[in-house]
């Protein structure tokens, strides 16, 4: 049987989304709801990590329909409201409880009475503070651990909100700080409330810390992290088990815990999805997309958020740029040939294609359609300016050597000649290219080419100590004084191009490494002396309810055809490709859950892949990471 194919022993199917979603509304905000009345109405006070948690899955109107009147910062100086009663959803801090205590004490409080709902697990020190306040217990209605402390980004994905994990856990000198051993246990105490919240007891598999020799570059901890985030989370976990009556007692689903050494391309490469390009080339923050369109005589300012209440985002976002355009060009010509309106705006031919910018005059000329076409005037915006930007960065010709470095092909001579033919290459891009190429070709950064790539793409010291830095995610770079090599025991990934990627768009061959391991973990090929269990589960006979994807071939790699970038490959009819704009339901996954967690944060191509695994595996792969980064964040951190 193949590992953790089995059916597990959990409840019915929910996606990771709807149950966080199901527990804030109806565990939490719906089990305090009085009645519908104005009298019934209440505050919901909330800090700066607790309203992260909420909006990822939660929409304000949701809240509404719960009895919530008014959200407000806990923070913040707030005005009295005697009358209503307040629920706090907080983090179970000292600051927390002191600034609660604070207004719900004395002759007269902020609120009529207080609900506490706290993210994470009450100190019994912080208890007794709580406790000792007789005026607070007598205006205290309910004081629960939800513990839920983390942010849903998608339905299969999550983040602990520990931004900073990659500069503290990976830096120079960084497990010497204080702050080191600190985010450690916040990370697992946060990636535990993951698993509270789906009633899911993982089987906790983690990154082997490799063996390391006296002359070894980096300290043995930053070696530990996943073990040792590993340790806190069972820890938590056993804690949970022996105190939750509706907890598993045994395992029901895999964990993997990675650090960003796995992979050290997948941060910086172009990846060439809707999804990964309007982050990656549009600056957008979070999911918040703002824009501007001329409306008669001005310039109007739109802001937007693209995520997965929008059915053309969900459909398009994990898509090929170019079949993104093609998916939006066949959708306006469905509603030309639907509306002889637009034909004659346009001017058209019935049976004429029509050009994005066509598009764009529709959306403008017609009014009456302004309603139904928002949602897709949208998308053709983002798309235009896409390809827009692709044309002005030259693009297809840095992708195309960045996919060769990845799968460890390319040259310092294409290299060089692509810094020559494209003098104008941004910094951010040139950095990007070096980074790739450093991390395929550690050995081939000595001290002589580091002042000729210097030099060649004008670059400074301090540009390129970032290509320096990737020996803190353990690539072997040659030490830059001596000529000889930054030690690191770790061996790097290898990747191969896979037959499926070679028959679809170019500039799609990259995967990341992630993905070659979940598909031994699902088939029971896992090496347990490189992933090691925490506690190795019990095998229990049963059926297989779920047979492991066909096999996994992977040719020899192969460089990349001179092509447009909006050229397909082959046919498309390859029976191994996989339309990822579906997304999980009940109906199409079957076997246990698998989740991968990333210290040091994940990438949207990892994502991606996790959504196109779950349909290939038919079991829901759930990514989580400290954080969700974009490529210029992680170069911001390398500097």
């Amino acid at each position: 049987m193949a590992e953790g194919s089995g059916s597990s022993a959990r409840a019915p199917y929910k996606s990771f989304r709807h149950s966080t979603r199901e527990r804030l509304l109806k565990e939490m905000l719906h089990s305090v709801k009085s009645g519908d009345s104005p009298n019934d109405w209440k505050v919901l006070v909330i800090d700066e990590l607790t309203v992260r948690v909420m909006s990822s899955s939660c929409k304000m109107a949701d809240i509404t329909d719960e009895g919530i009147s008014l959200v407000e910062d806990l923070n913040k100086k707030r005005q009295p409201m005697p009358t209503l009663e307040a629920v706090y959803f907080v983090r179970a801090t000292n600051e927390s409880i002191t600034k609660i205590i604070s207004d719900m004490s004395g002759k007269f409080p902020l609120y009529k009475r207080a609900y506490i709902f706290l993210s994470s697990s009450l100190t019994p020190d912080l208890l007794n503070i709580i406790k000792s306040e007789k005026t607070v217990i007598q205006r205290l209605a309910a004081l629960k651990e939800m513990n839920l402390e983390y942010i849903t980004i998608d339905s299969q994905g999550f983040v602990t909100a520990n931004a900073m994990a990659l500069e503290q856990l990976f830096g120079e000198n960084s497990d010497t700080s204080s702050d080191y051993e600190e985010m450690i246990d916040t990370i697992g105490t946060r990636l535990a409330t993951v698993f509270v919240s789906l009633k899911e007891y993982p089987s906790v598999r983690f990154g082997a810390p490799k063996a390391q020799s006296s002359e070894d570059e980096l300290p043995a901890a930053r070696n530990l992290l996943s073990a040792k985030v590993a340790a806190v989370l069972s820890e938590r976990l056993a804690k949970y088990k022996s105190a939750l009556a509706d907890f598993p007692k045994s395992e029901t689903c895999d964990l993997l815990i990675l650090d960003r050494s796995i992979d050290t391309v997948a941060p910086f490469i172009h990846e060439w999805t809707y999804d990964a390009m309007c982050h990656d080339l549009l600056g957008i923050e979070g999911n918040k997309y703002v824009y501007e369109i001329t409306t008669g005589d001005k310039l109007e300012r739109k802001e937007v958020l693209l995520e997965e209440h929008d059915p053309i985002w969900v459909e398009l976002r994990h898509l090929h740029i170019a079949e993104a355009n093609l998916k939006l060009t066949d959708k306006m010509n469905q509603f030309g040939s639907k509306n002889k309106a637009a034909q004659i705006r346009l001017g058209a031919k019935e049976g004429q294609d029509i050009s994005t910018r066509d598009m764009q005059k529709l959306v403008q000329a017609l009014p009456q359609f302004r309603e139904q076409l928002d949602k897709l005037s949208l998308h053709i915006q983002i798309a235009t300016v896409l390809n827009e930007k692709i044309s002005e960065q030259s693009l297809s010709d840095i992708a195309a050597l960045e996919q060769d470095f990845a799968f460890g092909g390319g040259s310092s001579k294409e290299l060089v000649r692509l810094f020559n033919i494209k003098p104008d290459m941004s910094l951010e891009n040139k950095l990007r290219l070096l980074l790739i190429y450093a991390s395929a070709h550690p050995d081939k950064l000595d001290a002589i080419k580091r002042q000729q790539w210097m030099k060649l793409a004008k670059l400074g010291e301090t540009d390129m100590n970032i290509i320096n830095n990737l020996r803190f995610l353990g690539v072997p770079l040659l030490d830059k004084h001596s000529g000889g090599f930054f030690k690191s025991s770790r061996k790097a990934p290898s990747r191969k191009v896979k037959k499926e990627d070679i028959d679809t768009w170019d500039f799609s061959r990259f995967y990341p490494v992630i993905e070659d391991i979940v598909w031994a973990l699902h088939k029971g090929e896992l090496s347990k002396e490189d992933f090691p269990f925490v506690k190795e589960p019990v095998p229990i006979s049963m059926p297989n309810t779920s047979t492991p994807a066909t096999s996994h071939k992977v040719p020899q790699s192969m460089r990349t055809r001179k092509s447009t970038w909006a050229t397909k490959n082959a046919t498309d009819d390859n029976p191994g490709r996989c339309f990822v704009s579906e997304t999980a339901s009940s109906a199409n996954v079957e076997g246990k859950r698998i989740f991968v967690f990333i210290i040091g944060g994940t990438t949207r191509v990892e994502l991606k892949a996790m959504h196109k695994l779950t349909l290939k595996l038919r079991r829901e792969v759930i990514l989580g990471s400290t954080s969700l980064d974009e490529p210029h964040q992680y170069l911001e951190v390398a500097y």
